[in-house]
């Protein structure tokens, strides 16, 4: 989840508890859900790691459900952490960028997660859990003055927030090198220098802070030292707030990092495996395992192109697949995916079927006994018949991903049949050639000269070609045609559900504004406090 050396990784961890279930069974669950920042499918060792030590991971698999082919509903943080808390494809919040840009890089933006969007933390509300949200959110904050907080996760169903409102980047640690490539250069610098505002140079990305509940600014400019490490101790001692006080527990000490094969960026790994096992400890401690769904995956596959000024590959492995984050090839959207119920849910179960993230949304609120919305599209599918054995069949047959607002590609599992059908309207044009990714911009992009349009679409059989290597042609899949025609046929029947939202990383929305700006204390020009020191969250 979460790393210190190349762009440091941060987790979400999502607690959903039910008050008066901690103490005992009862037929609603707590839940823990956990995801990863740029965590390929690759990296946990339960996934076919033999060089990264990720026991704690590889316990929580060997005592539930391992998903290997769970998706991202988008291959970048912002879409896909937004699919994931609704349940719907981020087309349908606005939270799909027209624009190259397709995440929030300043907190001082003014779109977000738009209010009228349910989440499942305020499905839960209503039904008598307390919500807390620890690590990164990345879905906005304010929309017209530094206070109104309408993207906050306060603002969307939480009761507890301690984390960082947007993503974080290496450009804020010195020697790590900048992330800001000629192409982000014209696309975000240059307009904000036009705005002639001298407070707009790389140091204003230093405004970034750590929040806490009620909406306070703990720390900024944001320590990396021992992030993990405080966020987790957070954790635990939210989970042991709303414990009985008769319930055995305690803090259990924060693991510290180990040696690893992977230089800096292995140990972080580590360190933060390590760290997710407290999670489980703790659950265990104070006997709420059995009562606890634990959910574990990443928001979209590892960034392949994360490589630091020193030539080191920080970017962790997507396995044997193609591609990494900001693409739709397998390495940018197929992730680590498991779950935990004991008792509930057979431990060391393996399913291949095609599931998203966007399914947690329907499961989790199925489980609290909250109802779903009636008035919009849920495209998420609750997973518990297929965790239960009670389906041997995802309720996906059709799937589609988007590269940011633009259908790039759509799967089909028909019903009765095994092969996994793939097809794609375009593929990004990676650089140099014959490169596993967009090297020279970092990441890769989704319309223009970035691209390859295909027509017609490229078709893969990903239960026989997972590697993406082999389109197949109307001479070695008889079917070709009609295949694609039926894939086609699903696309436009989706596109006619879609509804026009307002973009909400339009440039205009995603621009700094300076109006938007939260600062704990002036000091000269800069934001500074750290009340997490004061308060002796500094280390542990």
């Amino acid at each position: 989840m979460f790393m210190k050396m190349r762009k440091m990784r941060i987790f979400c961890l999502l607690l959903l508890v039910l008050g008066e279930a901690w103490s005992h069974v009862t037929p609603r669950p707590n839940f823990v859900l956990l995801m990863a920042d740029d965590l390929g499918i690759g990296d946990p060792g339960c996934y076919g790691n033999k060089t990264l030590r990720t026991p704690n991971i590889d316990r929580l698999a060997g005592g539930g459900v391992k998903l290997t082919q769970h998706l991202a509903a988008a291959p970048l943080c912002t879409p896909s952490r937004a699919a994931f808390l609704t349940g719907r494809y981020p087309i349908r919040s606005g939270m799909a960028a027209q624009n190259q840009v397709g995440v929030f890089i300043f907190s001082a933006s003014s779109g977000g997660l738009p209010p009228s969007e349910i989440t499942f933390a305020k499905l839960l509300k209503s039904q008598g859990y307390t919500t807390a949200l620890i690590g990164k959110w990345h879905l906005g904050t304010n929309c017209h003055n530094s206070s109104d907080f309408c993207h906050h996760p306060l603002s969307h169903g939480f009761d507890y927030f301690h984390g960082i409102p947007v993503t974080n980047l290496r450009d804020c640690k010195p020697g790590e090198g900048s992330v800001f490539t000629t192409a982000f250069r014209l696309l975000v610098f240059i307009p904000l220098q036009v705005l002639a505002l001298a407070l707009l140079t790389l140091a204003g990305l230093r405004w970034l802070g750590l929040f806490r509940v009620n909406h306070d600014i703990t720390q900024q400019p944001m320590s990396y030292d021992n992030l993990t490490q405080r966020l987790t101790a957070d954790a635990v001692r939210f989970i042991q707030r709303w414990v009985p006080p008769s319930s055995p527990g305690r803090l259990g000490r924060v693991a510290r990092s180990s040696g690893s094969h992977h230089g800096s960026f292995g140990r972080f790994e580590h360190s933060f495996f390590s760290l997710s096992g407290q999670i489980l400890d703790v659950l265990d401690e104070l006997k709420l395992a059995n009562n606890t769904l634990i959910y574990f995956s990443s928001d979209q596959g590892a960034h392949v192109e994360e490589v630091t000024v020193k030539g080191e590959l920080h970017g962790g492995s997507n396995g044997i697949y193609k591609g990494g984050k900001a693409t739709n090839w397998e390495g940018g959207i197929r992730v680590p995916g498991i779950l935990r119920w004991p008792g509930v849910i057979q431990a060391g179960l393996e399913l291949d079927a095609p599931t998203s993230n966007m399914d947690l949304f329907p499961t989790v609120a199925n489980l609290a006994g909250a109802p779903l919305p009636e008035d919009r599209i849920i495209d998420g599918r609750d997973l518990m018949p297929l965790l239960l054995g009670q389906s041997q069949r995802s309720d996906h047959e059709f799937l589609f991903h988007y590269c940011n607002f633009y259908l790039n590609a759509v799967r089909w599992h028909p019903r009765n049949s095994t092969s996994i059908w793939k097809a794609f309207f375009f593929t990004p044009k990676f650089s140099p050639e014959g490169a596993n990714g967009c090297f020279a911009t970092h990441v890769c992009f989704c319309h223009g000269h970035s691209i390859t349009h295909h027509d017609p679409p490229l078709l893969f059989d990903i239960s026989q070609d997972p590697r993406e290597t082999d389109p197949l042609t109307p001479t070695s899949e008889p079917r070709f045609w009609e295949i694609l025609e039926v894939m086609q046929q699903a696309a436009a029947h989706h596109t006619r559900t879609l509804q026009d939202v307002p973009d909400q990383l339009s440039p205009g929305n995603i621009i700094w504004k300076p109006w938007l700006q939260m600062c704990c204390s002036w000091s000269g020009l800069s934001c500074q406090c750290d009340r997490e020191k004061e308060e002796g969250r500094g280390s542990h």
